[in-house]
């Protein structure tokens, strides 16, 4: 399953009201690392189907960022049945990623 774009607006029907595992990848365009954890993730999210990814560009969506306290980009928070569970600040392996979302 592809990632899909996370806002303020669709963020509690896709993450806290999603059943299971919801990964979230909070990133900008600018942000260098976060351009080489995307096809991480983009991987992630066809290799497990059943765990919802999701991408929120923080420059688009600063209510969320600061909802969520994120100071450094990337960042990686897992939600499981709409609590969060796990989070990766920087740049990680495709390894990590998976560990994360357990």
């Amino acid at each position: 399953m592809a990632a899909i774009v996370i806002t303020k607006e669709n963020f509690d029907s896709e993450v806290v009201k999603a059943d299971g595992t919801v990964l979230v990848d909070f990133w900008a365009t600018w942000c260098g690392p976060c351009r080489m954890l995307s096809p991480i993730v983009d991987a992630v999210a066809s290799e497990h189907p059943e765990v919802k990814v999701g991408k929120i560009n923080v420059d688009e969506q600063p209510e969320l960022a600061q909802q969520f306290g994120i100071m450094s980009i990337p960042t990686l928070i897992v939600f499981k049945n709409g609590a969060k569970v796990n989070e990766s600040i920087g740049l990680v392996p495709k390894e990590k990623v998976e560990e994360l979302i357990g």
